[in-house]
Parts: C-alpha cells; sequence; structure tokens
C-alpha cells in the first residue's frame, strides 16, 4: 500500500508460521462505555467523512480521488473505500438506499468496463488486477505505477461489501452482485506469484507468497508479501476466489512464514509488530476476526482483532511516554501510520534543542526494531482503530480536534498535523504553518479517510463485519488458509 508514489517500492519486515491450535474464545468488547457526548463527535466525524467520498468521487465512474482537494489521480483503494461508504451512508439514511445502488451499480460497471491487458499504456489492469493509479480522464494507468495486488484487494473489499450489502431485488442491486462477482472472479490470483524464470523476491528468496506488484516495463516488484502487515487480505481474497486460487502453500510459504520473527514485546504490549497501525487496520476493515484463528495466532492465545488492540495501545504508550521530546504528544495525543508530512529534511531544524529530520509521504510508525517519528500526528491512526481500543481512540480524536481546532473542516480531520513544525521559512508545500500551533496538511487522504469511517461504524453497529460474514468469498478464503472458531463455526 505504502508508498504513495510512482516510483517508490515498499520494504517490509519478516515473519513464519508455528502451529499449536488452542480455541480461542471472542475477544470480549472492553469494560468501557462512551458518554453521549463522544457518541456525538463520533457521529459527527463518520458523516462528515462519508460527505468526504459521496462529494469527491465521480457518481459515474468511482474514480476516488486518491487525495483532495489537490486531486492528483485516483487510487483504486480509495475507490474501496468510497464503495464501503455508500453502503454506510445508506444504512445511517444519510442518502438513500436507491441513491447509494444506482451510484454503486453504475460504478462497479465502469470498472468492469476498462481495458484490461499487458501493454503498458492505455489499459486500467491486467489479469483482473488494476493498476495503483488510475488518471481522471479515462481510467487508465497513471504514468508507470505497478500493478498492485494490495490495492486491488483494497479495491475488492469495496466491491465484495457492495455484493453482500445490496442484498434486494431492485434492477440496481441485482446488477450491483453480478457485477461484482464478476469483478472478483475474473482476478487470476496465480498471475502475483513468481514463476521459476523471475526474479526471486529479496525480503523472502524462496517465497511462495504473492508479488506485491507487477510492471510490464520489468515485470514482478522486488519484495512479496511476506510477515506481518496488511496483506492479510490480500490472501484470504486469494485462497477465496472460485476460479483462480492460489494453494496453501502461498499463505505458510509466504505470508506467515517469518511471523515468528515479528512476535515481540513492545512499549508493555507483546503481540505481532508493524511499525504505521495501516497494517493493523485495513484487512479489519472488512474481516471480523474477531474469536476467529488460524494456528500461529491461536498459539499466542489470541486473536488478531486482540493483537491489533495491542499495537494500538502500544502506540498509545509511546505517546505518553514521547521518548524522543516533540511538542503536543501525550496520553491522548498520538498515532502514527502512513500520511503527509511537514517537509524533507535532515537535521536542519531545532526542535527542545535537538537537531531534527522531517518528512514528507511517510510510513510513520513505531516498534522494537524501527521508530519512523518526526513530529508529525495522524488522526486515522487512531481513528482506524476505534473498535480495538475505543477508550483510547476516541478521547485522543477528540483532544485532537479541541486543542488543534485548523485540523477539523467540512470533511472530518485533515491528513496530519506537526505541533513541533513552527518553522514558515521556506513555506511547507505539503500544508500551512502556524508559528504557534504548527503545520497543518492540505489535503485529505481516500486511504486514511476510508478507515475512519468504516471502523467507526464497526464499533457502533459492527455492519460492514456482518455484512461480509456473509459473503461466500470471504469465508472461504478464510477456512482455506486455516482459520477456525467463532463466527466461522456457524452456518
Amino acid at each position: 500500500m505504502f508508498p504513495r508514489t510512482a516510483a517508490a517500492a515498499l520494504a517490509l519486515l519478516t515473519g513464519a508460521c508455528a502451529t499449536p491450535p488452542p480455541r480461542v474464545a471472542a475477544t470480549p468488547p472492553p469494560a468501557w462505555r462512551a458518554t453521549p457526548t463522544q457518541t456525538a463527535f463520533v457521529d459527527d466525524l463518520s458523516q462528515r467523512t462519508f460527505r468526504y467520498f459521496w462529494d469527491t468521487t465521480d457518481p459515474r465512474t468511482c474514480l476516488a480521488p486518491d487525495r483532495w482537494p489537490s486531486k492528483p489521480f485516483s487510487s483504486v483503494a480509495a475507490i474501496g473505500f468510497a464503495l464501503t461508504a455508500y453502503g454506510i451512508g445508506a444504512e445511517r439514511g444519510w442518502v438513500s438506499r436507491a441513491d447509494a445502488a444506482k451510484r454503486t451499480a453504475d460504478c462497479l460497471d465502469y470498472l468492469y468496463a476498462l481495458p484490461q491487458g499487458p501493454e503498458a499504456t492505455g489499459v486500467a489492469g491486467y489479469k483482473g488486477f488494476y493498476y495503483h493509479f488510475l488518471d481522471f480522464e479515462r481510467g487508465r494507468r497513471y504514468r508507470t505505477v505497478e500493478l498492485s495486488s494490495v490495492d486491488t484487494a483494497l479495491m475488492l473489499g469495496g466491491v465484495l461489501f457492495a455484493e453482500s450489502y445490496f442484498d434486494g431485488t431492485t434492477i440496481d442491486e441485482r446488477r450491483i452482485r453480478e457485477r461484482a462477482d464478476q469483478l472478483y472472479t475474473r482476478v487470476d490470483w496465480t498471475f502475483m506469484q513468481r514463476g521459476p524464470n523471475d526474479k526471486p523476491a529479496t525480503n523472502l528468496p524462496d517465497s511462495k507468497g504473492l508479488s506485491m506488484g507487477w510492471r510490464p516495463e520489468r515485470g514482478y516488484e522486488p519484495h512479496d508479501w511476506v510477515a506481518y502487515n496488511e496483506g492479510m487480505l490480500v490472501y484470504i481474497l486469494a485462497l477465496g476466489s472460485p476460479t483462480h486460487p492460489v494453494g496453501k502453500e502461498a499463505w505458510d510459504q509466504g505470508w506467515a512464514r517469518k511471523l515468528p520473527e515479528d512476535w515481540r514485546e513492545y512499549m508493555g504490549q507483546t503481540y505481532l509488530t508493524f511499525e504505521p497501525l495501516f497494517g493493523h487496520q485495513y484487512s479489519h476493515v472488512w474481516v471480523d476476526f474477531r474469536g476467529i484463528t488460524e494456528p500461529f495466532i491461536a498459539s499466542k492465545g489470541i486473536d488478531y482483532f486482540e493483537n491489533s488492540r495491542r499495537a494500538t495501545l502500544a502506540q498509545q504508550e509511546y505517546g505518553r511516554r514521547n521518548p524522543n521530546d516533540w511538542v503536543g504528544y501525550g496520553e491522548y495525543m498520538w498515532g502514527w501510520t502512513a500520511s503527509d508530512g511537514p517537509e524533507g529534511s535532515s537535521g536542519k531544524r531545532i526542535v527542545n534543542g535537538r537537531a531534527r529530520t522531517f518528512e514528507t509521504y511517510s510510513a510513520r510508525g513505531v516498534s522494537p526494531t524501527v521508530v519512523r517519528d518526526d513530529g508529525t500526528l495522524v488522526p486515522t491512526a487512531p481513528g482506524g482503530s476505534i473498535p480495538f481500543a475505543p477508550e483510547a481512540t476516541i478521547p485522543t480524536l477528540m483532544a485532537m480536534k479541541d486543542r488543534y481546532p485548523r485540523i477539523w473542516d467540512r470533511y472530518g480531520f485533515r491528513d496530519a498535523f506537526n505541533p513541533s513544525f513552527t518553522f514558515t521559512d521556506p513555506p511547507s508545500r505539503s500544508g500551512k504553518v502556524d508559528p504557534q500551533t504548527g503545520w497543518v496538511a492540505n489535503d485529505y487522504l481516500g486511504i486514511d479517510q476510508g478507515p475512519i469511517l468504516a471502523m467507526a461504524e464497526n464499533w457502533r453497529s459492527g455492519l460492514v463485519w456482518k455484512t461480509m460474514r456473509k459473503n461466500p468469498h470471504i469465508r472461504r478464503g478464510l477456512t482455506r488458509i486455516g482459520f477456525t472458531g467463532g463466527w466461522l463455526d456457524k452456518k
């Protein structure tokens, strides 16, 4: 998923698989109840974030902007979040079900009709996958970006949610189900597995896993989806396919192979670590991991929902301790994931008596092995973790809004802010700087808005999770991987 530039490639951590399979009970909800003020805040945040997708996404094509208002290109991952937003908006009564269904049906028709092929230009995808970014004019590949396995998976998360949510008998709802199934079943997941004559992955040379992407100019991206990260959804969809599935060895000898190396203690929590919180959130937007386990996580006596809760609480504790002495951090002022930032610089700025390095777009995050923290705080980090730890995330989001009102606008939270960056010379190109309260990003990002809306709804009603439990492809993928327990054991 990260990075958001056309030329960048992601270097991820390591991971492997263990076997004992004790059954894990469903994760109980925390003993915490929101106050009426907190509930009203989440309601307001959710509606504003829904409006972001409804207002900024082309109703005919569903080409959701990667970022707004700068709007350079569409992101196929943001399309998946937009499709999820439409069902949430209909359920909440913010738009009519008929309007949401019409827009969704038109979008799926448009996406399916976009040309596919091995050519470097003039197509939107290949083998059922889509390119990371598409241009707004024709929905074609943007420049030389990669054919992205994870961004396609995030788009398909929205597609399959629409398939299961719109279960009525109207023409549009029937059209949604037919087209959604066609979009999913035409993806040839085996294409993302390297052949014997392809260059091996650099992060696990003998991996049987799935590549992060492919380009017609040079073949597969250097890395496979290996180790704990957001790639879990890629494997669920790849194993769940009724037409072009990969085998279980992709999970066992790819994604899960190095999991024992990622199981670490950090900030008082023991969990599968990954620095930015998006790795702990994206798959959970569409899959309810409460009470279901595969052998490795079962051997640790928890489920992946509890793992993400621990990752969230570790970030909160890092913010409370503030070991690098940034401005404003605290128990209810924390949050790091992929986001915009104030500038790219190396030790040229002094904050609290120390030379500092700042970054532009970056996958910020903390773990026992890597700390990538330049004083930038990202609302989607706590926002996308609301169901994991509402007692930590909701007060943090409210404190962000109250203490730094410049970050709150028509569509909720701007992408990021940095109270330590109070430097006005030269001007930041990515945001606005106030000499007292610091830098605030210019843009909203679709892939950061999406988890806020969907995970707030999962906390409030469980809508996305309940809907996706009914989807046969999700269930099939989980069971083929080896997940058991909880809702999977119920017909």
